[in-house]
């Protein structure tokens, strides 16, 4: 459990999305939003390795739309925040889409 944001929510559902989380859920306690999820397993081994965070307060990256496939280099999914919202590499490819890259996940 941990406090929900905009942002924790649909990050959580792009990696649902993606195969990472097996469960999303928001509930609410006292009047506080709160956000659940459950890392998929294989074989008793959590499916995430490492997420590694790109994009840094004091160091901010962006990223455009043809440059997506060179930073991805066919390992993991890369998260990119596009100004249509939160997406992964491959949806934001197909959308044509550029943003800032918040983190990779192998």
């Amino acid at each position: 459990m941990l406090p929900h944001s905009k942002l924790k929510e649909s990050l959580a559902l792009v990696l649902q999305k993606s195969g990472f989380l097996s469960k999303v859920e928001v509930s609410e306690n006292a009047g506080k939003k709160q956000l659940s999820v459950t890392v998929k397993e294989e074989k008793n081994q959590p499916c995430l390795i490492e997420v590694k965070r790109i994009s840094k307060p004091g160091r901010r990256v962006y990223v455009k739309a043809a440059n997506i496939k060179a930073l991805t280099r066919g390992l993991g999914t890369v998260i990119i925040s596009t100004p249509a919202g939160i997406f992964s590499h491959q949806d934001a490819l197909k959308k044509k889409l550029g943003g800032e890259v918040l983190c990779k996940i192998i």
